[in-house]
């Protein structure tokens, strides 16, 4: 229940942030399609969650930093198109909560299309287009940052403990046995080990977790904050903040035909391996208290882009810039001659006056209207339980 009321009060917060936690219904729409409204991509990997805040810096094992997608809870094998519409419904509700006019978003839907095709050639000698401020600043912030930046946000304090309170619940007797048990797998002691710096021989063991109140799609299930100590050669000492969240099944449909694994945690890590290789060599599945759970270090460069408010221009640019970022991932899993042929049919009806592609504009303005009825009667019910 107090769940449920705090995934309620995020969601309420506005329609950008109703967008961003309601992935639900941007599939119960696409659902209802008919067949052949949307260009039929190659089957691969897709984000199938790919909105502003699940784009951002992650840091690789060796510390360097690169623009990728950061959420793949979502991912399976399955149409590109669907990645490029959701993200394009995220870049319109940004722009509408930055007040900004409808020719802005129109501008930045032709720029979307522009950006995600020169990333699908990007091993092809396109060059990347520049960063706009939106992620230069989260950039210039992320390569600055170490241990002491991650320890002050998550945990308050220098403490080694992880500080109970609003985000972070008491465990019970049974869930710290298990997290106790889990850190002594060997898999697991390798994975908290791999990041640079970190001696092959030293020992990692628990000394610290709480249930994790954290974000919208993993509000209900299992989500654990692990505090870690690593104990080195020479009594040097280390701490790792590990986040621990249980994979479900997913809402994005697969292509027919196409094989994936069948546990979940397997899934999101494939994915994320595909997708975004810098999260994915970081990430491990497991099972805890019976549950599918992906395991994965938290690294103090990690950030997501956080978006309050687009100028006009910067809009434009970051709408092409993150469509690269998505086109380049995409990219990586075809041949020459798939990113050829899926180039030339997701750019077709581009470079006229209309703009962006008639598919995605008219896929975009019937989504952005769903989900504003969708957030005020969504408020409407928060505000009934407010007053109850």
């Amino acid at each position: 229940m107090v769940l449920e009321r705090q995934r309620t009060l995020k969601m309420a917060r506005s329609a950008h942030a109703y967008v961003r936690g309601n992935t639900l219904k941007f599939y119960e729409w696409l659902d209802g399609l008919p067949r052949g409204t949307l260009p039929e991509g190659p089957p691969i990997w897709i984000c199938g969650d790919c909105h502003l805040g699940n784009l951002g810096p992650l840091a690789d094992a060796d510390g360097r930093v690169e623009i990728q997608i950061r959420d793949l809870d979502q991912t399976v094998i399955g149409n590109p198109t669907h990645d490029l519409v959701r993200l394009g419904l995220s870049l319109a509700s940004a722009a509408r909560g930055s007040d900004l006019p409808g020719v802005v978003t129109a501008r930045m839907l032709e720029e979307m299309i522009a950006g995600y095709a020169a990333g699908l050639g990007e091993d092809e000698g396109h060059r990347q287009p520049p960063e706009p401020d939106v992620v230069r600043s989260v950039r210039r912030r992320a390569l600055g940052r170490h241990w002491k930046h991650l320890a002050r946000e998550r945990l308050k304090g220098a403490e080694p403990t992880i500080p109970l309170g609003r985000k972070f619940w008491a465990l019970d007797v049974p869930e710290r046995r298990a997290l106790e048990d889990l850190f002594q797998e060997e898999e697991v002691h390798r994975l908290v080990l791999a990041l640079s710096g970190r001696s092959a021989d030293a020992e990692a063991h628990l000394i610290d977790a709480a249930y994790w109140m954290k974000g919208c799609s993993s509000l209900g299930f299992l989500r654990y904050a692990a505090l870690v100590g690593i104990s080195e050669p020479h009594n040097k000492r280390r701490l790792a903040l590990v986040d621990l969240k249980e994979a479900i099944e997913p809402a994005a449909p697969t292509s027919p035909g196409v094989e994936m694994p069948s546990d979940p945690a397997e899934r999101v890590v494939a994915g994320a391996r595909a997708l975004s290789p810098n999260l994915g060599e970081r990430m491990l599945p497991v099972h805890l208290l019976g549950k599918p759970v992906v395991i994965r270090e938290l690294a103090p460069q990690d950030l997501k882009l956080d978006v309050d408010q687009f100028g006009r221009e910067e809009a434009v640019r970051a709408a092409h810039y993150l469509a690269y970022v998505v086109g380049k991932a995409h990219g990586r899993q075809m041949d020459t001659d798939a990113r050829s042929g899926w180039r030339a049919e997701v750019t077709r009806g581009t470079g006229t006056e209309d703009g962006a592609p008639s598919w995605l504009w008219s896929s975009v303005v019937e989504l952005a209207g769903r989900h504003e009825v969708g957030y005020l009667q969504h408020c409407l019910r928060y505000a009934g339980q407010q007053a109850a």
